[in-house]
This record gives structure tokens, sequence and C-alpha cells, in this order.
């Protein structure tokens, strides 16, 4: 007989850091912006030009200094 294989763990979303919570008002808010295209939460990037990127349509929206 062979051994029982082990359970395969599903990927836990780890959203933690994409939302604020404010304990005292009871709201949640976006860190980062959502992309007018697609709707999805951006990627902000620092360097070596700031602004912010999306994933998955590839739209870029530079930061005015």
């Amino acid at each position: 007989m062979s051994e029982p294989k082990a359970e395969k763990k599903t990927p836990v979303a780890r959203l933690g850091k994409a939302y604020e919570y404010d304990s005292e008002k009871g709201t949640i808010k976006l860190r980062n912006r959502k992309c007018p295209r697609c709707g999805n939460i951006m990627a902000h990037h620092k360097s070596p030009v700031r602004r912010y990127t999306c994933g998955s349509c590839s739209y870029t929206d530079f930061v005015k200094q």
C-alpha cells in the first residue's frame, strides 16, 4: 500500500495591506487606486518614475509632481 497523499492547501489572498481600516469611524478604504479601464486594484511604483500600473490591462497613470 502507498502512503496517503497530503492535502493541497489553497492559497489565501493576502489583502491585509490593500485596505486601511479606521476603527473609530468603522470604515474600510483602499490604499491604492482602482483602474479606470478594468476596475482592478493598481500597483504603486516609486522608482524610477512614480506611477500607478494595472497588472491586468497594463494601464499606467504617472504621478504629476
